[in-house]
């Protein structure tokens, strides 16, 4: 019998919700072989389900968590723990916390246990050049193994990368990627990741010169919506730097929420 059709799903969200009320900081023990059967069962869900996700409201969209298991904790409080809730995750689950195991495994379980409600989309942290680096490497290497973030990597190889919601939401980690015109160019993928928005951008559609991905704003994404006949409302995504005063955003029914 395979480790995936082992996983006692409502066992191991259970464990993993045990920690709330504790200090932050306490980790979940879990088996490798669970931890492995997360991460092989969540692939298979993900390699059946489309890249680009078709998605109803209501649901609740969040961003980064990186390894912070305990505000992914108070996330689910504020919003309600799944099935009270559906939910659309823009990525980055790993590196920079103490604690990305426990944080990829609650959104993993989650994932199998409703799989129709529950969407995690995959962030440039999802890439093994990059979570070798920033802490989920040396978090899987100190608590059991490489092999479990070997695992880890195919899992995230098979993440999906856009969500559009209701047909007027666009959502993705980074931003909308250029056509590939030569072959050193980065991939679709890297830019989708990648890509930032640089506010009113005139100019047509640059290169960053750190990450080779490309630079955009709102004319961009009228070329991009026009050319495909969409009628979207709002772009939701990440790998953005905000002012540290408060803003206001119009959500998707054209009502304004104050966020701080």
């Amino acid at each position: 019998m395979a480790e995936s059709d082992k996983l006692n799903i409502d066992s191991l969200i259970s464990r993993l919700l045990e920690v709330r009320g504790s200090r932050p900081g306490k980790n979940v023990q879990l088996s490798e072989a669970e931890i492995r059967g997360l991460a092989l069962k969540s692939r298979e869900i993900f390699l059946r389900q489309p890249i680009l996700l078709e998605l109803e409201a209501p649901l609740k969209i969040c961003g980064d968590i990186h390894g912070q298991y305990y505000d992914l904790l108070r996330l689910f409080e504020y919003g309600g723990f799944p099935p009270d809730a559906n939910y659309l995750f823009l990525g980055d689950y790993v590196d920079r916390g103490k604690q990305s195991l426990e944080t990829i495994c609650l959104l993993l379980a989650y994932k199998i246990k409703y799989p129709e409600n529950f969407f995690l989309l995959r962030g440039n942290h999802e890439c093994a050049s990059i979570n070798r680096i920033y802490g989920f490497y040396d978090e899987c290497k100190r608590r059991y193994n490489i092999k479990l973030w070997k695992t880890f990597t195919d899992c995230f190889n098979c993440l999906p990368i856009v969500a559009i919601v209701d047909e007027k939401i666009f959502c993705c980690h980074g931003g909308r990627s250029q056509p590939i015109l030569v072959s050193t160019q980065a991939s679709p993928l890297t830019s989708t990741l990648w890509s930032k928005s640089v506010g009113l951008c005139a100019q047509p559609m640059s290169r960053n010169k750190v990450c080779c991905v490309t630079c955009f704003g709102p004319i961009q994404i009228r070329i991009l919506l026009d050319g495909g006949k969409m009628t979207v409302v709002l772009v939701i995504r990440l790998v953005q730097i905000l002012s540290p005063s408060s803003f206001t955003v119009t959500n998707w029914t054209s009502s304004a929420e104050h966020i701080r």
